[in-house]
């Protein structure tokens, strides 16, 4: 990092995202900006930045995580401090997008909620977004300011390349049919057989698994997925991948959401590892995981991602080569 980056260039970390954004820090050799997050007793957020920000070039790293909530309102109070200490360019940099999942409206009365988001974001005075694997693409262009869209899946990939020779025979499966392509993409670097889980779901916490659509019989099954919520798809489909026959059952995600049942069906299912990125830190909660749970750092590819946008330079350049991001 040149002496100019370090006067132009600074990031600051969000409650959510303090041990990611050191590991970007540390990636770009830059410092932690200077800040604090308090909250008063009735719950109000209050954010003082420590240091000059006078016409930088400031990145606020934050996911929206739970508590959801209160996290969107730091994000929000972060912005406004940033932008009326005159910096320059504020990026939120979004690891998780808290809400992605309320992105349509699917029945009657109800709301997008993924768009009231954007309009927050943007209304509370940020020049641009970096954010990582969406539940749902077109959230893009929910945002009416530039959004740099990058997936993990490099980092997934390398993961899973480094143990191919260890793994045996394996199949990608794509525990449900949207999430296709990602798991064809994932086949394909791994030059693997694909299969596909006909998946029916009948309510947000329950899912009912009718089908399997490829051979998965004496092989490792690695699944893949943008997140694990209640981890109720992922058990339903090991369970049955392993009924058809299967040795071993890994599952892999970008965001470790693991809310309500999602531990303990992951310590009773047949799944033997899961593997997830630190773009949602995981800390206390997933202890009872033990060694079934194996996290990836997404650190030095946001740090990269940061320092080129920051030269504005090219993003997509840095995933030329792993099929790019979610459809």
């Amino acid at each position: 990092m040149s002496s100019s980056d370090r006067d132009h260039l600074k990031i600051f970390a969000g409650t959510s995202a303090r041990e990611l954004a050191t590991g970007i820090c540390a990636h770009i050799d830059l410092p932690l900006g200077a800040a604090t997050v308090t909250r008063f007793p009735d719950g109000e957020t209050i954010v003082k930045v420590e240091e000059d920000v006078r016409g930088r070039d400031v990145y606020v790293v934050l996911s929206t995580c739970e508590p959801v909530n209160d996290s969107l309102v730091e994000l929000l109070v972060y912005i406004d401090c940033l932008r009326r200490a005159s910096a320059k360019r504020i990026t939120a940099v979004i690891p998780y997008y808290g809400y992605a999942r309320q992105d349509r409206k699917d029945e009657g009365r109800v709301p997008i909620t993924a768009k009231l988001v954007a309009n927050l974001i943007v209304a509370a005075g940020v020049d641009r977004v970096l954010c990582m694997d969406l539940h749902a693409a077109q959230i893009q262009g929910f945002f009416d300011i530039p959004v740099d869209h990058v997936t993990a899946a490099p980092v997934l990939a390398e993961h899973f390349l480094a143990l191919r020779p260890t793994l045996g025979e394996i199949v990608v499966v794509s525990p449900d049919v949207g999430n296709v392509k990602v798991a064809n993409m994932f086949a394909n670097i791994l030059e693997c057989d694909l299969a596909i889980i006909d998946k029916r779901r009948q309510s947000g916490s329950k899912v009912v698994v009718k089908n399997l659509i490829g051979d998965v019989e004496g092989r490792t099954v690695l699944m893949f997925d943008d997140m694990i919520s209640t981890a109720g798809t992922v058990c339903e489909a090991a369970r049955l991948v392993v009924e058809r026959g299967a040795k071993d059952v890994i599952a892999a995600c970008t965001h470790p959401v693991l809310v309500g049942l999602a531990i303990q069906r992951l310590l009773e299912s047949p799944i033997s590892k899961v593997v997830v990125t630190d773009t949602i830190p995981c800390g206390t909660r997933t202890r009872g995981l033990g060694d079934k749970l194996e996290v990836l750092t997404v650190a030095p590819l946001l740090g990269e991602a940061i320092h080129r946008i920051h030269h504005d330079q090219s993003i997509s350049a840095l995933f030329r080569h792993a099929g790019g991001v979610k459809r």
